[in-house]
């Protein structure tokens, strides 16, 4: 683990073997360090049951090793052969219409098939035997991109078997779900459905949870296959889409080592505001730094317009990956495959075998890599700000968003933009985590609440934290029912207020206070005072429906050690981005100031000396002031206590010059 990792996704089985050298050869010059290999290679190392070729992926590893490159391995169970389907047709998903699955895509899997299983425990410790100790192999990729929701008559099955382990008793799940509501009450475990389209809320989110131990438990199969195997440095992970939302990704990666993801653009160029989260997002999972195991060398294919990034973007892309904990990045893929269904996806090397005009960026970049992999591997982030994501909550508010533009992702992003935007290194953390270390801590939309959450929000406050609590907060219980309180529940007191009645906006209203003059949309709570004396009103809402004319719609309420702020509405973006400036003020973090394009992050050392990433994002010149004389690593250059100009997509690593 202890270094910075550059490399790409190569599939040798597309191509004569007399051409691995030549690409090999490409790959050390672009200063590759590592490859992935095998993920989709089912059918050429299991071409018949049972019938194991491995020798083709030992050359390829063996012929990677020489040339300085090690190999991540990834199990194929995304893309199951042709002779398993035909042999086991249980084993291709069902969709919710009661389709199965064509072969000849990827997952077309049943992720609790027991032949599925059985094939999967075949191939994986073949794999591991052959392969386990093998020195230049430093980790595993665990199948790809979990993503397949299945339908069929044996996930039905496995769906009420687990659902009795939950509840234990029909009484027991009918009181918690309301089944008396349009008479669903259930009198025998097999009258239980899969949940498709709207239904009962306390079945779809349980069937949320039956999707996730699922894939957990399908994961655990091939961590059975793979561990013993493996010697203690050799971690295993799986490559995540960020912000999916099938399953809880906390408690899939609770069995991984690392985590990782894989990171696209698609249409338009690069957000660091947006993609920042979708970095800090996965570094949450294990509360540490993570692999990038897949992301774009140019275009993708998928997308609307498969446009190309802008030259030298890709570079300040992956140095951006690196500022938010990412201590490897790997392109897909290597070269274009003459046949299949990406065919015109973005490559370093195009189908001819020539590198394609990208592969000079990428050689800097992983000549940089190389370079500084010494000074940033080992460090972490510290982060002092922490937003709460629950999946539990995202998935109440997508069953009944009560207003069809509310997106739970895209409200979580409202407070992290604002927060990135100041260059405050945050963490995306599950909603059920200890908030030791921090200062500020942000719960957005935490429609679900129970005792464990409300002890941990005391236990921050009295270390004097600072806690903002937001629409939408303390509605349901861990069953998606409603609780029989009014909102925010049992942080009432704590808050100091109560929400009387809540309203999904058709228009914006307005709303505003000494600190700005904005406005609200699509939500918005009438707050009521508790009666506490320092509780303090810091916004109202204008004339709009009439029920929230100059009702409270902000509130910060001093408690214990800390200050609680309630939100009750989802604010313009200026008035957004003033809030929570004036929260950091009170919340004692001192953010690094640059042009909005100029991003600064920090890592830290084990020694303890500061790595500050400052990257420029766009395509025009951007200068910043210095706060301190310092060393730019990447470019070699010293500077003293004043201005620092920044050219298109410049990034440089400093540290504070003694």
């Amino acid at each position: 683990m202890g270094k910075l990792h550059f490399g790409a996704a190569w599939y040798p089985e597309h191509w004569p073997q007399e051409r691995w050298a030549e690409d090999i050869c490409l790959m050390k010059e672009a200063n590759f360090s590592v490859a992935r290999l095998a993920e989709f290679a089912w059918s050429t190392m299991e071409p018949a049951e049972g019938e194991f070729r491995f020798d083709w992926l030992e050359q390829a590893i063996e012929m990677l090793a020489e040339a300085g490159i090690v190999t991540v391995l990834g199990t194929p169970t995304a893309a199951p052969p042709a002779w398993l389907v035909q042999k086991y047709p249980d084993t291709l998903a069902v969709d919710e219409y009661g389709r199965r699955v064509q072969f000849g895509n990827r997952c077309h899997y049943c992720v609790n098939s027991s032949e599925f299983h059985r094939a999967t425990r075949r191939i994986v410790c073949a794999m591991a035997e052959r392969f386990g100790k093998h020195p230049k192999v430093i980790g595993w990729q665990l199948d790809n991109e979990y993503n397949r929701v299945c339908y069929c008559s044996h996930c039905l099955a496995q769906f009420q078997v687990f659902l009795r382990e939950q509840y234990g008793t029909l009484d027991e799940l009918n009181a918690r779900w309301s089944t008396a509501y349009w008479s669903q009450t259930y009198s025998d475990w097999a009258q239980i459905p899969i949940p498709i389209g709207g239904h009962n809320p306390g079945l779809m989110l349980a069937f949320r949870h039956f999707v996730t131990r699922s894939y957990r438990d399908f994961q655990k199969v091939q961590l059975d296959e793979l561990r013993p195997h493996l010697p203690p440095s050799v971690w295993v992970t799986h490559n995540f889409m960020d912000w999916f939302g099938a399953f809880d990704h906390y408690e899939i990666s609770r069995d991984l080592d690392l985590a990782s993801w894989d990171w696209y653009i698609g249409t338009g160029h690069h957000d660091h505001l947006k993609t920042g989260a979708a970095h800090d997002l996965v570094r949450g999972y294990k509360r540490k730094n993570f692999w990038l195991m897949e992301t774009q060398p140019g275009n993708v294919n998928w997308s609307k317009t498969n446009n190309v990034l802008n030259k030298l973007e890709a570079r300040a892309m992956a140095w951006h990956a690196v500022a938010h904990g990412a201590d490897a990045l790997l392109y897909w893929q290597w070269r274009s495959a003459l046949g299949g269904q990406e065919q015109y996806h973005g490559t370093l090397v195009d189908q001819s075998g020539s590198p394609r005009p990208f592969y000079e960026e990428a050689q800097l970049i992983g000549a940089e890599f190389a370079r500084l992999s010494d000074l940033v591997a080992g460090s972490t982030i510290q982060s002092k700000a922490a937003i709460l994501n629950c999946y539990d909550s995202r998935w109440s508010i997508e069953f009944q968003r009560h207003n069809s533009d509310f997106d739970y992702v895209a409200y979580l992003e409202h407070w992290y933009r604002p927060l990135a935007a100041r260059n405050v290194d945050i963490d995306i953390i599950s909603a059920d985590e200890l908030l030791d270390g921090y200062k500020l801590v942000i719960a957005p939309a935490m429609i679900v609440l129970d005792e464990g959450r409300v002890e941990r929000f005391k236990a921050f406050l009295k270390r004097g934290g600072r806690l903002v609590l937001t629409l939408r907060t303390g509605m349901k219980d861990r069953h998606n029912a409603l609780l029989p309180f009014r909102q925010p529940g049992a942080l009432a007191e704590l808050a100091g207020v109560e929400v009387e009645d809540y309203y999904s906006l058709e228009n914006p209203i307005p709303v505003g206070g000494k600190l700005f003059q904005g406005s609200a949309s699509l939500w918005a709570e009438r707050l009521r005072l508790l009666g506490q004396r320092f509780t303090t009103v810091m916004a109202r809402y204008g004339a709009s429906n009439g029920w929230l004319d100059d009702q409270p719609a902000i509130v910060v309420n001093p408690v214990e050690g800390g200050f609680v702020y309630t939100v009750g509405t989802w604010l313009d973006s200026q008035s957004q981005q003033t809030l929570v400036n004036q929260i950091l003020v009170n919340s004692l973090l001192k953010p690094f100031e640059s042009p909005a394009p100029v991003e600064v992050r920090t890592r830290v050392r084990e020694n303890g000396t500061a790595l500050h990433f400052v990257i420029n994002h766009s395509r025009e010149h951007q200068v910043i002031a210095l706060p301190w004389p310092a060393i730019d690593h990447i470019g070699g250059q010293k500077f003293a206590q004043g201005n620092l100009t920044l050219y298109p997509y410049a990034v440089a690593l400093l540290t504070k010059q003694n």
